[in-house]
């Protein structure tokens, strides 16, 4: 029980893919990751607040009260999970960054999207929507930034 709490904990407000990304940047001098790490987390906590207004399915533990969740039951809709989205939003765009960080950023967001089944606060299907959504929403933004860089005038060599 501990570990997961600690997981899901660890996967609150993408603080987790933040450091990783920060670290990431400085190693590898490219700040880049921090910038598209950050606007992943943003975006997708944007995105997953959003639909929960609209949703507004209660959590498992308003459904059937036993057993307790093992953490604080947050007052948001439970449906899509905003842990699986931010976390695999930011695992799909630091695997787009080097392929070597795709198995580890994807088990950490899978362990933390499964930590908030474990602790008793989603059901398995908001973090699977939540995991999808992320994964698309990763993309839609990975297509943006392309079609930006695509969209501005050529440099003058001189």
């Amino acid at each position: 029980d501990v570990a997961f709490e600690a997981i899901t904990h660890l996967g609150s407000f993408g603080a987790v893919w933040l450091l990783a990304a920060a670290a990431l940047a400085v190693a590898w001098r490219r700040p880049m990751i921090f910038a598209r790490v950050g606007a992943a987390a943003l975006t997708a906590e944007l995105v997953s607040a959003t639909i929960k207004a609209y949703t507004d399915r209660p959590r498992p533990p308003l459904r059937m009260p036993d057993p307790e969740p093992l953490v604080g039951l947050p007052g948001t809709s439970s449906f899509p999970s905003g842990h699986s989205t931010v976390a695999f939003a930011c695992a799909a765009m630091l695997a787009r960054t080097d392929r070597r960080l795709a198995i580890p950023a994807f088990a950490l967001a899978a362990a933390i999207a499964w930590s908030r089944v474990y602790v008793g606060v989603h059901y398995p299907s908001d973090v699977l929507a939540g995991a999808v959504l992320g994964v698309a929403l990763a993309t839609a933004l990975l297509l943006l930034g392309a079609a930006l860089r695509r969209s501005r005038p050529a440099r003058r060599r001189g």
